[in-house]
């Protein structure tokens, strides 16, 4: 079969950057959004320039090209081997398809024996082509051709979107797009919706899953390195790059980077995304591992080089420090080593501390440890004697030629002042395209673009570090709960005090996005009341505990909360409960407002110092 079904494959993202809405019955897409998705499946090709020529009459050559490429074997298709008609030798560039075509009993010649290939096709001859790909012969027809054929053509909802409408006029490119478009969602002759024969599936709502097309049309990963360009089938000038979800350019792609692409859409998707430290373990075994542990987090392996690679066939075990080069779908898929990581990367250090780790051959040795946090959004863990580092520094990591690591700590000078309302500057400094901006609570950080910054005021204790690029814009920030998007957030379920004075004891009961603590006996009274919280540290046993401001909502609408005569901003990360029998359950935005129930939000902080709505409560 020609596609694969690919699960997950955007639980990230939809880090994926692609807002396609459905086609549900009915309803007629924008050509922009049906080129996606025929291009994607490479149905449709542009010319040279990159042009679809959708205004011009398609021939009978590209229809029927396009109804093989259409149908579950298509990239099978290879040169003719005859000359499937007089007007078609076996030198033409359809020849193949022609001749594939013939022997599907797609095509057909006209009474004198030719096939003109250059004639464009009519509405007649493409629905009869396209209801063939659907499992319908001139056996399922009664009554005078093309009557039946054009009858049954828009009785399966193969005309939405084509403007041809009597069975001689010609089909252009556009509608020939719309029609192997809706030919995705029809049913077939058996029953079945055809787009599943591709490897496909309909939604829930019996709409294209077109997100997971797309993903499953796309080829590679390929790892960026030396002359990557060369490795990808087509011609990259006027190519369309999204590097990590943001709109970039060729130019913008590093060293070991993970890239993926789909030639008909002339598209690169490409994902920086990786994680630096030492193996702790792989599973099940290294003879033949399906998952590594880095960083005390385990990582699934979804290619035969990662696997390889990690494999005691490949150049990297337990003990090693690897940068494991994830995917789409999170997972493993390449690995370098720990120099993959740029010379230009600075962060902030989570944590320093010493422990003993496996050698990779049976024993153990104990070393130094510091875990950092990047403004490019990735982790990395060295081997490093830390003890003049601390949680909170700002450090910069190089690489010298043979490969030393070196650790600097990092300053720069103050910076404080208001975002414009637009998010593109500081005062008179601009940002850069492609800014990284790191916003660090305790041991988490949140990788932040600067629209998220707009607006807010930021005072001087709030910018740890920036640098400029060469053109003096802001290219890296780090900066100290500037927003709290890094912070953790949920509900207090109760408390208790016990005792007087200095023997005074409390304890605690808490949910955070799901997960209870209880902390039963803490010597610090925190100065909360039950219903939204936040949580600073440790949660198991926290630093801070602090409540949230409470406002009842008359209306919500997306991510913005309405209470009387304001509104507030609700955070992408929100953590919804719905309150039942005295307890909390998890709920997600989309049920509590299909369920009209009766809600109350939390807020952190003013909008304009970058609060949000944070956890909200349905009743």
């Amino acid at each position: 079969m020609k596609r694969r079904i690919l699960t997950g494959l955007l639980a990230c993202c939809l880090s994926l950057a692609l807002a396609l809405p459905g086609f549900a019955a009915g309803a007629i897409p924008s050509p922009g959004e049906v080129s996606q998705v025929v291009t994607a499946l490479g149905i449709l090709d542009g010319n040279s320039g990159g042009s679809l020529e959708l205004s011009r009459n398609v021939t009978r050559a590209e229809f029927i090209t396009m109804a093989l490429k259409a149908s579950p074997n298509g990239d099978q298709v290879g040169e003719a081997s005859t000359s499937p008609y007089p007007d078609v030798p076996y030198t033409h560039w359809a020849a193949g398809y022609v001749e594939a075509a013939v022997a599907a009993g797609l095509a057909t010649a006209y009474s004198d024996g030719t096939f003109r290939p250059d004639n464009p096709i009519t509405l007649a001859e493409g629905a009869t082509i396209a209801l063939g790909l659907l499992g319908y012969t001139a056996e399922d027809y009664s009554g005078a051709y093309p009557t039946p054929q054009l009858a049954l053509y828009r009785s399966k909802g193969l005309d939405q979107g084509v403007s041809a409408q009597r069975a001689v006029d010609y089909l252009t490119r556009q509608d020939a797009m719309y029609l192997f478009y809706n030919l995705m969602t029809a049913s077939t002759k058996e029953g079945s919706v055809y787009v599943t024969q591709l490897g496909y599936s309909l939604n829930a709502a019996g709409e294209l899953d077109l997100v997971g097309l797309i993903n499953g049309e796309m080829q590679g990963p390929l790892v960026a390195s030396g002359d990557w360009q060369a490795s990808i089938p087509f011609d990259l000038s006027g190519v369309t790059v999204n590097r990590n979800g943001v709109s970039s350019s060729v130019g913008a792609i590093q060293d070991n980077d993970l890239i993926y692409w789909n030639q008909s859409m002339n598209t690169l998707w490409v994902t920086s995304e990786k994680v630096t430290g030492i193996i702790q373990a792989l599973e099940p075994s290294a003879t033949n591992p399906t998952s590594v542990q880095v960083l005390g987090r385990t990582y699934e392996i979804e290619t035969a080089q990662a696997a390889l690679a990690l494999s005691d066939l490949g150049e990297y075990g337990v003990g090693d420090t690897v940068s494991l080069l994830l995917g789409r779908s999170g997972g493993v898929a390449a690995v370098a080593g720990p120099g993959a990581v740029s010379n230009g990367t600075v962060g902030v250090v989570a944590k320093t501390e010493r422990g003993s780790y496996d050698d990779g051959h049976g024993g153990t040795y104990e070393a130094d440890m510091v875990t950092i946090l990047a403004t490019d959004g990735n982790t990395y863990q060295y081997q490093w004697t830390a003890n003049y580092l601390e949680a909170g520094d700002a450090v910069g990591i190089s690489f010298s030629s043979d490969g030393t690591l070196t650790l600097r700590r990092l300053s720069s000078p103050a910076l404080s002042g208001q975002v414009s309302q637009d998010g593109t500057r500081i005062g008179s400094l601009h940002f850069a395209q492609g800014a990284e901006i790191l916003d660090v609570t305790g041991s988490s950080a949140v990788k932040l673009f600067p629209s998220r910054l707009a607006g807010i005021t930021l005072k001087q204790d709030m910018v740890t570090y920036y640098s400029l690029n060469g053109s003096g814009e802001i290219d890296r920030m780090i900066l100290d709960d500037a927003t709290g998007d890094a912070g953790q957030y949920g509900v207090l379920i109760g408390m208790e005090s016990f005792g007087e004075g200095l023997y005074a004891t409390y304890s605690y009961e808490y949910d955070l996005g799901g997960t209870i603590y209880n902390l039963p006996a803490s010597s610090t009274g925190f100065a909360v009341s039950p219903g939204g919280i936040r949580v600073v540290g440790d949660p198991a046993n926290p630093d801070r505990m602090y409540s949230l401001s409470e406002v009842k909502a008359t209306g919500l609408s997306g991510y913005t909360l309405q209470a009387g005569n304001r509104t507030y901003q609700v955070a992408e990360q929100v953590v919804v409960y719905e309150y039942r029998d005295h307890q909390y359950f998890p709920s997600t935005l989309d049920r509590v407002q299909e369920l009209g129930l009766s809600l109350t939000g939390w807020y952190d902080r003013p909008e304009n110092q970058g609060g949000r709505i944070r956890v909200i409560v349905a009743r």
